[in-house]
């Protein structure tokens, strides 16, 4: 657990398991050894110990391995029988501005990935990668804070949601999720700013908060363009440590802004990332030339080559790009397909090597569909914008938590190993249901037999090991 005083809770829920339940044996043994502190990141004191910070953070992050949607389902859940409270210290929690959920994310976060580098002593030639995309949170609600219509370019269709932009680390093993914002699209229609109507516009829900709280922050995020705040988060992940060897993004973030802050840097990272063949003019042969020129030129100089091992023809040139020297590859699939352009800021790369690398990306989007499939991401439709920064960031560290158990246990794919966590869980709720049962069974004796129901209880447990385990889960006694 979340080091504190009060480990009792967790420590009740772990009892319950056995030694081969490994899934949520692991994940517990990892929560227990994360720390924080509640001044750090702005938790409020907590009135009521018995309700502390740790305890309901603890139980947000095990939500969906007992299947509990939102906290609204938490008294129906297993988990309601180790910490009997209602539902509002959770919205209470999620609904605070001043807590500061991205240094809370990036702190647990670097204990998992310092728990892996300690661990783990397996060889890894792989490069470390920052991997930045976005992704849509489609909502329902008309009236959560800031909501408005985006543009789906999966779909290609308008909905109602937020831009999720999401940058993430690959080790060169696993994946960890380590900073987003959330970002509305104005668009060129000012009669519908958002694509909402005034009206609209004016229903959705409102909060005042402290201009200095996380929360406001956070809220002027949302006004910020997508490149702006990706660079931000590139920046912070270097100032909190985090040393990677490439940045890779796909042609909607490949810029010259992103370029000129990555050859800038004094860690020695380098970008790659695919292009887009329009308008983009590069410094090359003597000449300003677009993507489609330059490869029209290589390709009438017969510069053109096969890759046997990825099956690819491919050119690659040298060019400078608004003052810096980027190399760029052109590839396609077969004689008569479409070029593809990639770039990249280290010279030394063949394009097989950064092929391979950027490869990588592809986890990023191996995330969302983990996280949208299993932990619920984008589904939350509270009302109040600081809610759903907490419930992105704590699926973000859900998943981080299951990236790390995964790398420790043989499990092949997270899918694999979230539906054995929901496997051991279950197995709790259908044994609590059982257990009833046979507490009510054991007072329908003792009535009968005119004996103590007490006596008859200790009788039991006294003479059966596996029975004295139960015993340790008071709150099903107490209900019996």
């Amino acid at each position: 657990m979340l080091r504190h005083k009060d480990t009792i809770i967790l420590s009740e829920i772990n009892s319950f398991f056995t030694s081969s339940e490994k899934a949520m044996e692991t994940i517990f043994s990892f929560i227990r050894s994360l720390t924080f502190s509640d001044k750090r990141f702005g938790f409020p004191q907590a009135n009521n110990l018995r309700y502390s910070n740790h305890n309901k953070l603890v139980l947000l992050l095990l939500f969906p391995f007992f299947e509990i949607k939102t906290s609204w389902h938490y008294a129906d859940s297993a988990l309601y029988r180790f910490l009997c409270c209602g539902k509002d210290i959770f919205y209470r929690l999620m609904n605070d501005a001043s807590i500061n959920w991205r240094n809370l994310a990036y702190s647990l976060t670097m204990q998992l990935i310092r728990k892996v580098q300690n661990n783990c002593q397996e060889d890894n030639a792989n490069p470390r990668c920052l991997i930045v995309d976005d992704t849509d949170l489609p909502k329902t609600g008309r009236q959560i804070e800031l909501i408005g219509k985006i543009f789906s370019h999966v779909t290609h269709t308008v909905n109602l949601g937020f831009k999720g932009l999401f940058m993430g680390y690959h080790d060169g093993k696993s994946f960890f999720s380590l900073d987003f914002s959330l970002h509305g699209e104005k668009g060129k229609n000012q009669n519908k700013p958002y694509g909402l109507t005034p009206s609209q516009s004016k229903k959705r829900y409102s909060k005042k908060r402290d201009k200095s709280s996380m929360g406001s922050k956070r809220v002027d995020e949302y006004f910020l363009s997508k490149i702006e705040s990706m660079i931000k988060m590139i920046g912070l992940a270097i100032a909190k440590g985090i040393r990677f060897d490439y940045v890779l993004t796909d042609s909607w973030f490949t810029c010259f802004e992103l370029v000129k802050f990555i050859v800038t840097r004094r860690i020695g990272c380098h970008f790659i990332g695919m292009i887009k063949m329009g308008k983009t003019r590069y410094s090359a042969f003597g000449k300003n030339l677009t993507s489609k020129e330059i490869v029209d030129l290589l390709r009438r100089k017969k510069m053109t080559k096969r890759s046997k091992l990825l099956g690819y023809y491919y050119a690659e040139t040298i060019v400078d790009f608004k003052g810096v020297q980027v190399k760029l590859y052109f590839c396609k699939s077969s004689k008569k397909g479409n070029w593809n352009g990639m770039m990249t800021t280290n010279m030394e790369l063949t394009f097989e090597q950064a092929y391979k690398i950027y490869s990588t990306r592809w986890s990023v989007e191996v995330f969302f569909k983990e996280c949208k499939q299993h932990l619920g991401l984008g589904k939350c439709q509270a009302q109040d914008f600081d809610a759903q920064i907490a419930s992105t960031t704590l699926c973000m560290m859900q998943h981080n938590l299951l990236s790390v158990v995964k790398r420790f246990n043989d499990y092949e794919t997270l899918g694999e190993l979230f539906r054995a966590s929901q496997k051991d869980a279950l197995s709790l709720t259908i044994a609590e249901q059982i257990w009833l049962i046979i507490i009510e069974l054991i007072a329908e004796l003792s009535e009968i037999f005119n004996i103590d129901n007490e006596m008859l209880m200790e009788k039991l447990f006294s003479e059966n090991e596996k029975l004295t385990k139960y015993l340790n889960f008071k709150s099903l006694p107490q209900a019996g």
